[in-house]
């Protein structure tokens, strides 16, 4: 059972943003300068969680050991960053949950592995405006450490038990887990197929983000549904 937040945090890739057909885009830009044929959106889609690593993993089959890794590396984020709002924007429904959240006063926020530079100019495109955000390069440990979700809530200053975290990607419940945070893992994100989603450890799995807001106090279907949260 899910005790009633009193702020929520959401990874960005997967989960708050479907970000996937302008990194797939900039990818598949990365094999073209190669000689390589653009790969199956499909392809990409699962390994977007996984940041630069993974999609260079797939897209060229290198790792972080390879000779030429930091120079394509570099040579993808740049080529994202000149792109990275194009197709870009909210899973459905979460735009009336960042609006309703903010008519509740209730803050809300981001906890990503992303850079910050891309995650800061990413939400200033969509003209979000997070309570905290707490990006990947920020800290020493970034996810599946709980240090950024610890961290954010220690911006929010509450305590880390009364915030949802929610993710689309095991290390988010990981993170969320050692953090005493309740998680949330959403079936729509970027599932990488590695383990099934039920087996994260997560405090509740929903397949769709529309659900996350029938979830809080007051809602409709929390109304119907009142044994989902423990309003206490």
């Amino acid at each position: 059972m899910l005790p009633a937040p009193q702020a929520i945090l959401f990874d960005l890739d997967g989960t708050l943003l479907d970000t996937a057909p302008d990194m797939a885009a900039a990818l598949n830009q990365l094999r073209a300068e190669h000689g390589l044929a653009p790969m199956p959106f499909a392809e990409i889609r699962p390994n977007v969680s996984n940041g630069a690593r993974g999609l260079l993993g797939i897209g060229l089959g290198i790792g972080p050991d390879h000779d030429t890794y930091d120079q394509l590396r570099d040579r993808f984020l740049a080529l994202y960053a000149a792109d990275l709002a194009v197709h870009t924007c909210l899973f459905p429904g979460l735009e009336a949950l960042v609006d309703s959240l903010e008519q509740r006063a209730m803050p809300w926020g981001v906890v990503t592995n992303k850079p910050g530079g891309l995650t800061h100019r990413l939400l200033e495109a969509l003209k979000l405006e997070p309570a905290v955000v707490v990006c990947g390069d920020e800290l020493e440990r970034a996810k599946p450490h709980p240090d950024p979700l610890l961290f954010a809530a220690g911006k929010l200053r509450l305590p880390p038990s009364t915030i949802w975290y929610i993710g689309d990607h095991e290390r988010d419940i990981i993170a969320g887990n050692a953090a005493d945070m309740p998680t949330i893992a959403g079936r729509w994100g970027y599932l990488d197929g590695e383990r099934p989603i039920e087996a994260w450890g997560a405090t509740l799995v929903i397949d769709h983000p529309e659900e996350i807001a029938g979830l809080l106090p007051g809602s409709d279907l929390h109304a119907a549904n009142p044994d989902a949260v423990d309003a206490k």
